[in-house]
C-alpha cells in the first residue's frame, strides 16, 4: 500500500484521491473571480452601479492596517507604525463614504456593515466611532448589523466599550493557532490567555456570534497539535469556525518567504488534517457550512444553512441576503448585478484619487447572463452541496465529471448534482469545473485542500 493510500483510509471518513486535488483553485468568494479583474472597468461604471442600486445593500468598510504583520498573511495590509500615514487614511476614507454614499439612491437600504482588513482594531477606538458617524450620516442606514475583524493581540477593553455601545453582534478573532511553537513559526506570538481575555471581553460588549479564524496546513503542525488548538476553541466556546488550509505562495506574498517551506506538511497530511478537523468540530456539536467552517446550531449561519438561505460573498460564507455589497477604503471591492468594481489598492494613490474627489475605482469585470448562470451553479454546489443544471451544461461538463462520479463523490441524477458524503472536499475543484475562466491555475490559486 502506498503513502496516499494509507493516509485515505487513516483519514476515515473521506477518501483521498491527489490527481483530483492536484490544480489549484478559487475559493469562489465571486465569479467571476478577482483573477479575471481587468483595468476595464472605472469611476464611471462605478458611478453608474451605484446609482442604480436598489432595495438591500451591504457596505464593507477596508483598514488595510495591522499593529504587527504577520508572515503567513496574504491581506493588503501594512503596519500602522506611521500615525500619519494612518491618519492620512481615515480622512481619505471619509471622503470616500461622502464621494459614494452621495450617489446611492435613498430606496436602497443599508442592513449590514462589515469592517475588514488589515485588522480594524488598529485604528483607534475613537476614529472607529468617527467612521460610524461618517457612515449614519452618508448612508441610508436602518438598524444595521455590524460585524468586525479583530487582532485579539491589541484588543483593549476602551475597545470592548465601543463595540458594546455600538451594539455588534458579529466579531471574528484571528486566532490561527494556540501552539507557541507554531505562533513563532509563523509570526503570530499571542498567548492563550491573550485569546481567552478577548473572548471574555467580546462577550460582555454583547458579541453573540463569536468566529474564530484557525489554520491548519502550518510548518511544523501535526494532527495531534491541531487537535489540542480545536479542542481549546470549542472549549472557549466559538459560535463558529473557520479552519483554512494555509496557502504557502511566496511568489505572490514576499513576506512568507519567511516561513520554512521544508516544514510544511504535505498535501496528504493536509488532507489528513482537515478530515480530522472536520470529524473533531461536527462532534463536538457544530453544524458543517462546506467542509471548512463551521457553526453552532444556534447561530444565524447554521440556521441559513438548515434554511437553504447561505450564500458566498467576498466575506466567504455569508447569511447576508443582500446582493449588492459596496465597498469602501483601497482594494475593497463592490458586487452589483452586472459588475464586480474593486477599488485601488495602493493607499497612496488610494488617497491621491479621492483627493481629486474621483471615485477610485480601477478594476474589475462586467458580468454577462452567462456569468450569473454559472456563478449560481458555483453557489449552489458550496453552500448547498447540490445544483440544478441545464442540458448544455451538463453536456459539456459530464466528461469532466467522470473521474468524480466514478469514484462515489458525486452524483448526477437528471439535471441535479449532487456531492455525496465523501465528496465533500472536493467541492471547490467539482464546482471550478463550470468555470470557463480557469487558466494558469497554478500560479494564481492555492490547493483545494
Amino acid at each position: 500500500m502506498n503513502r496516499h493510500a494509507a493516509a485515505g483510509m487513516a483519514s476515515g471518513m473521506w477518501p483521498y484521491h491527489p490527481d483530483l486535488l492536484a490544480t489549484p483553485v478559487p475559493r469562489y468568494t465571486s465569479f467571476p473571480t478577482a483573477a479575471e479583474f481587468g483595468p476595464g472597468i472605472g469611476a464611471e461604471d462605478a458611478d453608474a452601479a451605484l446609482r442604480g442600486a436598489s432595495g438591500d445593500v451591504s457596505l464593507y468598510v477596508h483598514i488595510p492596517f495591522c499593529e504587527k504583520i504577520c508572515w503567513y498573511c496574504g491581506c493588503n495590509t501594512g503596519a500602522a507604525n506611521k500615525v500619519q500615514r494612518l491618519h492620512s487614511y481615515l480622512d481619505a476614507l471619509h471622503r470616500d463614504i461622502g464621494l459614494t454614499g452621495v450617489r446611492l439612491p435613498r430606496d436602497a437600504v443599508v442592513r449590514r456593515v462589515a469592517f475588514g482588513g488589515g485588522s480594524p482594531n488598529a485604528i483607534s477606538p475613537t476614529d472607529f466611532v468617527r467612521l460610524l458617524d461618517a457612515l449614519t450620516l452618508h448612508f441610508p442606514l436602518d438598524l444595521p448589523d455590524y460585524s468586525i475583524e479583530l487582532d485579539p493581540r491589541t484588543l483593549t477593553a476602551e475597545w470592548g466599550d465601543v463595540l458594546g455601545w455600538v451594539g455588534v453582534r458579529y466579531a471574528s478573532l484571528g486566532v490561527q493557532t494556540f501552539d507557541p511553537a507554531l505562533q513563532a513559526a509563523i509570526g503570530r506570538i499571542q498567548p492563550d490567555a491573550e485569546i481567552a481575555a478577548a473572548t471574555a471581553l467580546l462577550r460582555k460588549a454583547g458579541v453573540t456570534s463569536l468566529n474564530f479564524d484557525l489554520m491548519y496546513g502550518l510548518p511544523g503542525q501535526t494532527r495531534t497539535t491541531l487537535e489540542a488548538t480545536l479542542a481549546r476553541a470549542v472549549e472557549l466556546g466559538a459560535d463558529r469556525i473557520a479552519l483554512f488550509g494555509y496557502a504557502h505562495v511566496p511568489h505572490m506574498i514576499p513576506r512568507q518567504r519567511r516561513i520554512d517551506a521544508t516544514a510544511l506538511p504535505d498535501q496528504a497530511e493536509r488532507f489528513a488534517m482537515a478530515d480530522m478537523g472536520y470529524r473533531q468540530l461536527v462532534a463536538a456539536g457544530y453544524v458543517p457550512i462546506g467542509f471548512d467552517h463551521f457553526a453552532l446550531p444556534g447561530d444565524p449561519m447554521a440556521q441559513a444553512a438548515a434554511e437553504g438561505r447561505l450564500r458566498r460573498n467576498f466575506q466567504g460564507f455569508t447569511d447576508d441576503p443582500a446582493t449588492t455589497l459596496v465597498g469602501l477604503g483601497a482594494s475593497a471591492i463592490s458586487c452589483f448585478d452586472q459588475v464586480l468594481i474593486q477599488n485601488e489598492k495602493n493607499p497612496g494613490r488610494y488617497r491621491m484619487m479621492i483627493s481629486q474627489d474621483r471615485l477610485p475605482a480601477v478594476g474589475g469585470v462586467r458580468r454577462s447572463a452567462e456569468d450569473l448562470v454559472r456563478g449560481e451553479v458555483i453557489t449552489a454546489l458550496l453552500c448547498q452541496g447540490r445544483a440544478t443544471l441545464r442540458a448544455d451544461l451538463i453536456d459539456a461538463a459530464k466528461p469532466r465529471l467522470q473521474p468524480f462520479v466514478a469514484r462515489g463523490l458525486v452524483a448526477l441524477d437528471d439535471n441535479v448534482l449532487r456531492l455525496l458524503p465523501g465528496g465533500l472536499p472536493y467541492a471547490r475543484t467539482v464546482a471550478a469545473l463550470f468555470d470557463p475562466y480557469r487558466q494558469d491555475s497554478v500560479r494564481r490559486f492555492s490547493s483545494a485542500v
